[in-house]
């Protein structure tokens, strides 16, 4: 391999004002503090003796001196020809902001197997194809979009992303209502604020339901009041006896993280509610493009715009990094979020968001999210068969879709027990208590995602499963036989300790 190229440092700040003596030697004395303090670490190549004389306002002598002081010190080394680049040495003090302690001698290994859910398969991202619509929009945008990004998102990818939603999920908005934002917490965020500006307090959320965006709501002053879910979503005639609430944040398409899909009778009967009690749903469209087992169901905004905003992203179908996505509010919101005091920042860079239209434009999102599902079937396919063979005495729950399953565990064997063995294997699991407004340890379970996880590792990865499920299923036995002979124990001494009036 040939050698690491030098780091430039040609920016450096050099005070050479304070103290006394020749400007050469407090040249040095600040180039040797920068060194030993860190802020210039070895291999960073200083600049020419001309340009850092020129820099500085001072002869090239002064450079060409402190530069050979230091090179004789061992602190630089150069070579004709080359840059003059710092040599490694001793600190005499660690860079602010770090830590003191000593480092490890072993660097922390990462978890091998990681069946936690939220990330998609990042291997498969389609690279050259997004470096080849960088590059196009790079080499054709007029230069005027060069500047920052327009508050709501460019018109291009507002346009786009309305056909697109009208076409595959089912909406019915213009462009006008849509926003580009930088994901579904961004989203969120934004209309939870216009909502508690409006004189709503409470909103109520799926319990269980993701962490993160119940979080977002309480940042902006919005109190969570946790809905039940069960095998047919939320439970809507729990949030009809709440005369509390007028807003709701669901997740009809694909429930996180029970992963059941909302029946249609609930769907029309939350419609019905916002309806009669004049409130706005919050849509989540978590997991919408991946369904295996039928076609996925369409968006409650298409059926109700005035009454529902939606909300996604590209976090699940090409990855997190992109920080993209976008909402779609019904009319009286969306006039709300425009004329608020605290507007969003402005969204994605405009490059990424042209980049994404021309994507979508030339069909390479949908022949990603065709691979992606055939993908993603037949791994979850193969976890199922997996999960199955090692651990009979489990039930797996959720529909056909997304990127996770719940692993339901036997009541005698604590989730947060299993989590934790599962680490010591190697294996990386969520517990579903994550997720709920309060535990339940009546109701153990595993939420096990497989977006991330390679088709050669999906066997492995449950047989240590199964094995950390063993071992903690045996400490929790082991330890309801010992609490079971201390109280034998307690009662058998109590039996036979004198009276309390004969001790007098």
């Amino acid at each position: 391999m040939p050698p690491p190229r030098a780091k430039l440092a040609w920016d450096t700040l050099l005070d050479i004002e304070q103290g006394t003596g020749p400007l050469h030697e407090r040249l040095s004395r600040a180039l040797r503090q920068a060194i030993r303090s860190g802020r210039l670490g070895p291999g960073s190549a200083l600049p020419p003796s001309r340009t850092l004389a020129l820099d500085l306002g001072c002869s090239r002598w002064v450079v060409t001196q402190a530069y050979e002081q230091l090179v004789a010190e061992g602190y630089l080394t150069a070579r004709t020809g080359s840059a003059t680049v710092v040599r490694a040495v001793e600190r005499s003090e660690p860079p602010r902001g770090r830590a003191t302690t000593a480092a490890p001698s072993t660097p922390p290994t990462p978890t091998p197997y990681d069946l936690a859910p939220g990330l998609p398969d990042l291997r498969a991202f389609p690279r050259r194809r997004w470096a080849e619509a960088i590059r196009a929009q790079l080499s054709t945008m007029p230069y005027d979009q060069l500047g920052y990004p327009p508050l709501g998102g460019t018109e291009r990818l507002r346009d786009m992303l309305t056909d697109y939603l009208r076409r595959c999920r089912g909406t019915h908005t213009t462009a006008t209502e849509v926003a580009v934002t930088t994901g579904v917490t961004d989203g969120v965020t934004q209309l939870g604020r216009v909502l508690r500006a409006e004189g709503h307090t409470r909103i109520a959320v799926e319990d269980p339901g993701w962490t993160r965006l119940r979080q977002a709501l309480e940042r902006v002053g919005l109190e969570p009041v946790g809905i039940p879910v069960d095998d047919h979503g939320l439970r809507v005639e729990e949030l009809v006896r709440r005369t509390d609430v007028r807003a709701a944040l669901v997740t009809p398409a694909h429930q996180f993280p029970t992963g059941v899909v909302l029946g249609p009778e609930r769907r029309a009967a939350l419609l019905a509610w916002a309806r009669d009690v004049d409130g706005v749903v919050l849509e989540d469209d978590y997991d919408a493009e991946f369904r295996y087992d039928r076609r996925p169901v369409g968006t409650l905004q298409g059926a109700d715009p005035d009454r529902v905003a939606l909300f996604g992203s590209l976090s699940k179908t090409l990855s997190p990094a992109l920080g993209i996505g976008w909402m779609v509010t019904p009319g009286r919101w969306t006039h709300a979020l425009r004329a608020a005091p605290e507007r969003a920042p402005a969204g994605p860079p405009v490059l990424d968001q042209l980049a994404l239209a021309a994507f979508v434009e030339v069909g390479g999102y949908d022949r990603h999210l065709r691979a992606a599902r055939q993908r993603y079937r037949h791994r979850r396919d193969a976890l199922v068969s997996a999960l199955e063979a090692n651990l009979p005495g489990c039930t797996l729950s959720g529909a056909a879709a997304g990127l996770h399953l719940v692993l339901r565990l036997v009541p005698a064997v604590p989730a947060a027990a299993v989590v934790a063995r599962a680490e010591t294997h190697g294996v990386r699991v969520a517990d579903l208590d994550g997720y709920r407004m309060r535990p339940d340890p009546a109701t153990p379970a595993l939420v096990l995602g497989y977006g991330n996880l390679p088709d050669s590792a999906v066997v492995p990865a449950v047989e240590r499963l199964a094995a950390a499920l063993r071992a903690a299923a045996a400490a929790s036995t082991a330890s309801a036989a010992a609490s079971t002979v201390g109280a034998e124990e307690t009662i058998r001494t109590a039996g036979t300790r004198e009276p309390a009036s004969a001790l007098d």
